[in-house]
This record gives C-alpha cells, structure tokens and sequence, in this order.
C-alpha cells in the first residue's frame, strides 16, 4: 500500500453561507469550491450553474477559418475528403463526429482509422498511399497530426490537401498544410487550452455550420463527453459545460452504439455518471483499438441498427475481457521480474521489458506499476529487432523530459509530462535503463498527493451530503470528487469480501458508527488490524440497496492517527533519496542508520506480526514512534531482508522465516552504503 502525503484544505464558511444565499447553493458545494481555490461569488455561481452557455468562438483558434474554408471548398465540389482519427477513446469519438457532420452535410466522405500494432500512431505514408489509391483530395486529422512533418509533405507531394485538428503539445515545427488547428500552438490565442481532440473535432464542425452551435452540442454531447472523459483532460470551462450535457443525453437518450456499450458493461439501470462512462464505457472503445481494430468502436458509435449494435458491442466486451487478462498476465511478469532483479526494482526509474508483450496494454501496465511503486515506470516489449515501449510518471517529474534527455539512444519518441512512448532497439535497452536513471539521480520524486477538501465528523455522515455532491458533477481531470477527511476514528471491525478482494470496516468515534468499504484492496494485504485509531480519506456515493438509498464511503487512503505528517514525509523523502538517488547528505544518513536497538525492536516486532503488504508505518504504531525515524525502520526490513533474516511473499507480506541463519548486518551492502554516506 503506497503511502500520500495528505493535504488538507480549508474551506471558506463565509462565502458558503453567501453563496448559499445568493443562489440558493449547498452550503458544503460552495466549501468545498473554496477548498479548491474559487475565492469569488461570481466564480462559485458561475462552476454551479446549470445553464452556462458555450462562450469559446472556434474562429478564435488558430487557423480554423483556414480549415472551416478548406473543407467548404471541398464540400462544394464534392471533393473526397477522409477524417483521419486515432485508435482511443478521444480519437475514435473526434472521427465518428466529424466524419457524421460531414456525412450529414452531403460530403463525399469516407474515414480511416490506423491499426495499432502494424501502423501506429498518427499519419503514415503507407496509409497515405491507400487514400491516394482511393481518390482523396483532402485528409482531416482528428486526435493526430500536429508532428506530422514529413507525412503531411509526402501527402501534398501526391496532391493531398491536409488539415490537422489536434490538442497534443506542438514540436518547434508544424507541418506545412492546409491548417494547423490546436490550441496549443504558441501563436494561438485562445483563451482554452484544455480541449480534447474530439473538442476541437467539434469546434471545426461548428466553424464549418458558421452557427447553431448550441444545436450541433446537442446533436453531438455524448460523443464528446465520452471521448473528453477517455482522454482524461481537465473537466473545467468549457469541457465541464460540454460533458455535462453529454452525461444529460446519455442518461436520457443515448444513441443505440452508447446504449449498447452501456447494456454489456452491467450499468443500464444505474445511474449515469461522468464516472460510469469513465469505468465502463470509455474502457470497452479503447479496448477494441488495443486489442483488435478500433474501426469496430467507429462502426458500433456510427450505427443506426439496434441488433448490429447488440452484436459489436458483446465483441468488443469480449475484446475488454480479454484486455483485462493480457494486462495481468504482462503486469504480474513484470513484477516477477522486478523481484528477481534489483538493478530494476531499485532503480528511481522502473524499466523492465519482455519478450512479446502486448503492446495495447503496456501503458496500462506501467501505469500500474506507478501507482504501486510511486515511481516512474517505463514498460518495453520486445519483438524481434524492434521494441516498443511506454512510460507513466507521477505529479511534479516529467517523464517526457527524463526520455528526452536520452533520446539518442532511441529511435523515437513522443509524448508529454506524464505519459509517453517510445521506439529502441532491444540491444540497447540496458544502456538506456542506465542513462535514464543517471538523469533522475539527483531529481527529487515526490509523493503523490492525497487531497482532503474538508473534515467531516462521523456524525455528520447522512444523504443530507450527497445533494451538495451531486451538485458538483461531473467528475473527472481537474474536478474530482469530494474527499472527506474522517481524523482518529477506531477500527472496530474488519472483513474480507467478494472473497477477499476488497476490504469491509466498521469505524467509531465518539458513540458514532459507520462502515466503509475499500475495494482493490485485497483482505490480506490489509495493514491495520481492530483497535487500530487511524484518519480515513473517503468519496461518499448515493446507493440503491433493497428499495432503500443509502451512503457509500468508499476508503481512497489510510493513515495511522498518531503519527506527526511531517515527520512521515520527511522521513520517507530521506529513505527514497538514499535507496534511489545518488546519494544523501551525512546528516541525513545518520537519520537513517539503524543502531542495534532498533535493529532488535524491528526484529522482535515483525517476528511477533509479519508486515502486511511490507507497510513499515505499521512499525511506528507498534513502537510508539510519531514517524520520525519511519526512513530507519524501512532501511532496517531492507538490510534484513537483503542479509536474509527477513523474508517476502508474493503479497509484500514481511516475516520471519522459519530458518534463520546468524548474520552480522554490518556485511550488508545497504548498510556498506549507508556507512559510506556517514563518513
């Protein structure tokens, strides 16, 4: 269980009460704004409102009146045009909407989509050739283009027009087009940025009308909701007004390919949510494109029949089920690999590569390996004499950045602060883990963050709460959902359910009592035990259960009551410089070695109770430790473990072996280190 740094913010009562007062807004809706840096009534009613008009004009967006022109020109001579889209969410909803509005407006129209695995991602001269084949004149990328240099040059050299609509970061060159349409282009004044590339999609398309641009958000939300929530941008301004007509129309009318999607993923009759299309929906249109063609994804958001709809959509459940498999089959290698090899598991940047691996899901794998580790991971798959590889990063160290700096050794590239890919050649891989982490030597990897936007007491947990919840749909990038902090309750109760896979817990405080629930987190791996006091980091969710609404509090963080947060981070920060970095100061090495007596009281304590999920917190709690010496007892379990004395399972669990040979610790080569950092 990886350990946050937990942030606690403060709300503003006063203007609670007047925001309460001015529009009639839940008192806590309008607190937990303020927590979140809305310090003004005009912005609390403005994020409140249900009724916010799109306000961005597309013609503010560099080029657009140079692409709207271009397309219209194509329209009127019925020139071929292709919408040229990617293989997620976000690209696959951008090509459906676009290439409808065009169909819809008589255009000779027809769409592409590039595979995966055999042509990758954006614009490609072998695709290019097709379309020429074809007796296209004009290619609109959606989702794609805006490095596409030397692609778009081969396409005006067979007579190809070329518009890009794209949202990724620009290279210090465009290509030479028609139009370059993306808010992130240093030249474009924009006041959004923020825009997913079905957002754009949709911009162009209301350029192209030259009005009713409330109408086409109507025609077209859902698209654009599914594909702004799979692309994980920021849910504010203009994207939150967007979605949330979307996620309106999806609950009341979807169109039969969403509806179809919804019947197989098990949430017809639920409530729809920005949160529900993010876990269901979203999920099952970039499996197709991971695991198979994402042209079956286009072709079930593009029906207008109910049971051809029926038929992809259980495709593409099965194609989800089976991403489900590969990403854990590939992951727990990953792991096996990483317990065999330190020069991996130890490294401030993961890498580890296999033979075959699925390139649909490696992303996903890595991204897995993040949140389990709380550090960069890079997962490559190797075939043949080329590999490919994908890389995740935490908040506030740019992986993009850290591949840069190594680019040499690479074929290519591409990405942003925490996501990127990247081509090499097999060979070169363990030069490449090396170069990679000698860049991230001496950079500092923070933890992540555990947000809280207010205390509640026990008391005060009832369905009076979800109305000022729900008032802050949807959720998403940059507008969560509310995170309540429940400080020094007792845990009086816990279980395992659904066999084990998730975590039941009665708390009390102060004659209150409440149950919670934790899911993911397997009852074996769960690190406090009953009589524990701890502070709990909950989401409260409105549910349905035998006629009869209830609340949900759902756990998203633990921590012991007793323990000083400073302390804790600090410490842990010394332990992450030490066992990943390029060294720590004299100072700080001291902190960190462990005399004998600790050495003995670790010892005696994991012998008396193994460490569940290799949580050493757990160790302050037994020792009556406020968390300062926190860094100590987790280089204490590694020395040990490194010499032998303690030992792992495949849960993390730290014990005592059966046998255990005598062993002097100063031999160990962590403690070596240690000592050589003291002196």
């Amino acid at each position: 269980m990886r350990r946050k740094q937990w942030v606690v913010s403060k709300g503003d009562k006063n203007l609670a009460i007047s925001a309460a007062q001015e529009f009639g807004a839940e008192p806590l809706s309008a607190m937990i704004l303020s927590s979140r840096g809305f310090d003004s009534l005009e912005s609390v009613g403005e994020f409140l409102s249900d009724s916010q008009p799109l306000s961005l004009d597309p013609f503010s967006i560099k080029d657009m009146d140079k692409a709207a022109a271009r397309i219209n020109r194509a329209l009127d001579s019925f020139e071929m045009i292709c919408v040229f889209g990617d293989y997620d969410a976000d690209g696959v909803t951008a090509t459906a909407l676009l290439y409808s509005f065009l169909e819809s407006r008589g255009a000779n129209v027809i769409r592409y989509i590039p595979d995966r695995v055999s042509e990758g991602y954006g614009l490609n001269c072998a695709a290019i050739d097709e379309l020429h084949s074809r007796g296209v004149k004009l290619i609109v990328t959606v989702d794609n283009g805006v490095s596409a240099i030397e692609e778009t040059a081969y396409a005006r050299s067979l007579g190809i027009d070329v518009v890009i609509t794209d949202h990724h970061k620009t290279g210090d060159r465009l290509p030479d087009c028609e139009a370059v349409v993306d808010p992130h282009r240093p030249d474009c004044t924009s006041t959004f940025k923020e825009m997913s590339g079905v957002g754009v999609a949709f911009k162009l398309a209301c350029a192209i009308e030259g009005e009713g641009e409330e109408e086409l958000l109507d025609e077209y939300a859902e698209l654009i909701a599914v594909g702004t929530i799979g692309d994980v941008v920021s849910l504010t301004g203009e994207n939150r007004i967007m979605v949330k007509r979307g996620i309106k129309n999806i609950a009341e009318r979807p169109g039969i390919g969403i509806l179809s999607l919804i019947e197989c993923s098990g949430i017809k009759d639920k409530k729809i949510s920005s949160m529900s299309v993010a876990f269901t929906v979203c999920p099952r249109i970039n499996a197709a494109g991971r695991m198979d063609s994402a042209e079956k994804a286009l072709d079930l958001l593009l029906s207008e029949d109910e049971e051809s709809a029926q038929l992809l959509a259980q495709e593409i459940n099965r194609m989800n089920i089976l991403r489900q498999q590969t990403e854990t089959e590939i992951y727990n290698q990953a792991l096996e690999i990483m317990e065999s090899r330190p020069d991996i598991s130890d490294n401030k940047i993961i890498v580890v590569d296999g033979e075959g691996w699925h390139q649909g899901v490696i992303g996903i794998v890595a991204a897995r390996l993040t949140e389990k580790f709380g550090r960069p991971s890079i997962v490559i798959s190797k075939c043949g004499d080329e590999a490919k590889g994908s890389a995740r990063s935490i908040e506030g160290f740019s992986v993009f950045e850290a591949i840069e700096s190594v680019s040499s050794l690479l074929t290519h590239f591409g990405g942003h602060t925490l996501a990127a890919g990247l081509g090499i050649k097999p060979e070169d891989i363990p030069a490449f883990r090396k170069a990679i982490n000698d860049y991230a030597a001496d950079k500092e990897l923070p933890l992540a963050k555990q947000y809280i936007d207010c205390r509640l007491q026990l008391s005060s947990v009832n369905l009076d709460l979800l109305p000022a919840i729900e008032a802050l749909e949807p959720f998403g990038s940059g507008n969560q959902p509310p995170c309540f902090g429940l400080f020094g309750v007792q845990i009086d109760e816990v279980s395992g359910i659904s066999e084990g896979k998730h975590i039941r817990m009665l708390v009390s405080k102060n004659g209150s009592r409440l149950n919670t629930v934790w899911f993911n987190l397997p009852e074996k791996r769960f690190p406090f035990e009953k009589g524990d006091v701890v502070d709990l980091a909950v989401n409260l969710e409105g549910n349905y259960y035998a006629g009869e609404m209830r609340v949900s509090v759902i756990i998203r963080g633990i921590r012991p009551s007793m323990t000083d947060e400073d302390k804790v981070i600090k410490s842990i920060s010394a332990y992450n410089s030490f066992r990943f970095g390029s060294g720590v100061s004299p100072e700080t090495a001291l902190s960190l070695l462990p005399e004998r007596e600790t050495q003995v009281d670790v010892f005696r304590s994991v012998k008396a109770k193994p460490l569940k999920d290799g949580y050493s917190e757990q160790l302050c709690l037994r020792l009556g430790d406020d968390g300062a010496n926190l860094g100590k007892y987790m280089i204490c379990t590694d020395i040990m473990t490194e010499m032998g004395i303690l030992a792992s399972d495949e849960n993390g669990m730290i014990y005592v072996p059966d046998s255990v040979n005598k062993v002097n610790l100063e031999d160990s080569e962590i403690m070596k280190k240690l000592r050589n950092c003291v002196n």
